[in-house]
């Protein structure tokens, strides 16, 4: 059954928002955009008017996407099987091709249509566009990725321009070859994208939606979130096997974009309607906060 608010409570939804948006206006926040949300229908229509509601009340918002789902079915239909090299997807050329095409067209194009379509203002970029990510061949312990690049450096006015038009930069994570990997493009993880973005462009905020609810004491008990923690803390979680597996990174990009100077970093459920809504303008938020 569908709760039915009066009109108390739907203005005090609007008055304990206020203040959050009186705080963020005109600050900037990137998000990075993955998981169940790219795919479920219902959860990316929410997560296109989040980004359109935080438009609306000034807040400067960059998305940054991967598209792995998207990119492994293309491989499959078309016969070429995945393969992965400590946990990174071994990149050759004609996988490549198919990467470039897959972020850099159908995916990208799509989530910039999508908030077109809901009545926002967006431009779709890949990180060629601009010279905005020039990256470098990436080693794994000495292993050959292909072309998998780490990014060596973030054009920022490139997003700037966008942003300075009111409109929503939509970046894929693909960069620009230089040094050893000049004249290539290089397939680049989206959230240490999303991070060095962050840092470049001086964000206020890096949000991450993810398909956890976010940092867990105990894995087995969702009770166990950890709301709000400092940088520093996070080093002990992870001797303390609070921190592992697939987190891991999540948190490593985190770091990153705080030792960086971003104020702060969250790791977000997008598997639940309007996370972002909630994390960005609730007391109690919905995921976990790293402070710097």
């Amino acid at each position: 059954m569908k709760e039915v608010l009066n009109n108390n409570d739907r203005a005090e939804v609007l008055v304990h928002a206020l203040p959050y948006i009186q705080a963020y206006q005109g600050k900037t926040v990137v998000v990075k955009y993955g998981g169940n949300a790219m795919i479920n229908a219902e959860l990316k229509a929410a997560v296109i008017q989040d980004l359109i509601l935080m438009s609306c009340v000034g807040i400067r918002t960059v998305l940054v996407h991967g598209g792995g789902p998207e990119i492994e079915s293309m491989l499959n239909s078309l016969g070429k099987e995945s393969r992965f090299v400590q946990g990174l997807r071994y990149t050759d050329e004609e996988t490549m091709e198919i990467v470039q095409m897959v972020l850099c067209g159908k995916v990208n194009k799509d989530i910039t249509a999508l908030i077109q379509q809901a009545g926002g203002k967006a431009l779709g970029l890949c990180g060629i566009d601009g010279g905005l990510l020039l990256g470098r061949f990436l080693k794994s312990a000495g292993e050959d990725l292909g072309f998998v690049g780490e990014i060596e450096t973030v054009n920022a006015s490139v997003l700037e321009t966008v942003l300075e038009s009111g409109a929503i930069p939509v970046v894929s994570s693909v960069a620009l070859g230089t040094g050893d990997a000049e004249g290539h493009i290089l397939n680049v993880n989206a959230d240490t994208a999303a991070a060095q973005i962050a840092v470049a462009i001086k964000a206020e905020k890096l949000i991450l939606i993810t398909d956890v609810q976010g940092i867990l004491r105990n894995v087995q008990d969702p009770d166990s979130l950890i709301k709000q923690l400092p940088r520093s803390e996070l080093e002990n979680l992870k001797k303390q096997g609070v921190v592992s597996k697939g987190m891991i990174p999540k948190t490593e990009c985190c770091s990153l974009a705080l030792d960086g100077g971003v104020k702060k970093a969250h790791i977000i459920d997008g598997r639940l309607p309007h996370a972002l809504l909630i994390e960005l303008f609730t007391d109690e938020g919905i995921g976990t906060m790293i402070e710097a």
